[in-house]
């Protein structure tokens, strides 16, 4: 069944998008388990941020701590379905999304089991930002040896990037 839902995602096709280098498959976004304490603080913080908004008439900021919450109650009572993620000869394949190798400008492997396994893209345009793709069970070295052929490695990069820091810590 797990096979057929990431088919329907995207239906990968050799012709149109070179050969199949590596390929695995990552969570929509990442699932945490999250305590009963961690909710108590958050709507703790949530709750004192929304009196704040409120005593400072600032609406919107209320109205936006509001749908931060509820996305973060959306995400955690639904399992995030698993995307195919393909390293072809043309390209990169992420779900639906398809990024050719001409619009990566580098791209490096933070590897540090068992918290931090992941593959960054950096792009070229300015208006893309830096993507991070977790490795899960993957060689990471096999990754990297594809990807070598068509891309450059940024080994200045040895670190998870600080907003996969904060999502990690803090179960964002």
């Amino acid at each position: 069944m797990q096979e057929q839902e990431s088919q329907a995602i995207f239906e990968y096709h050799p012709d149109e998008f070179g050969e199949l280098l590596v390929g695995w498959e990552v969570d929509e976004y990442p699932q945490h388990q999250r305590s009963r304490l961690w909710y108590i603080l958050a709507g703790i913080i949530s709750v004192s941020l929304i009196i704040y908004a409120i005593a400072s008439a600032n609406f919107m900021f209320a109205v936006i701590i509001l749908m931060c919450c509820v996305i973060l109650m959306i995400s955690s009572f639904t399992k995030p379905e698993r995307i195919p993620m393909m390293v072809t000869t043309t390209g990169i394949i992420l779900g639906d999304i398809y990024y050719d190798y001409q619009s990566i400008r580098d791209f490096s492997i933070v590897y540090d089991p068992p918290n931090v396994k992941l593959l960054y893209l950096d792009f070229y345009a300015v208006t893309h930002p830096l993507l991070s793709i977790p490795l899960e069970d993957v060689d990471p070295n096999t990754v990297r040896n594809s990807l070598l052929s068509f891309c450059m490695e940024d080994l200045n990069r040895t670190d998870e990037h600080l907003t996969d820091v904060v999502r990690r810590l803090y179960k964002l």
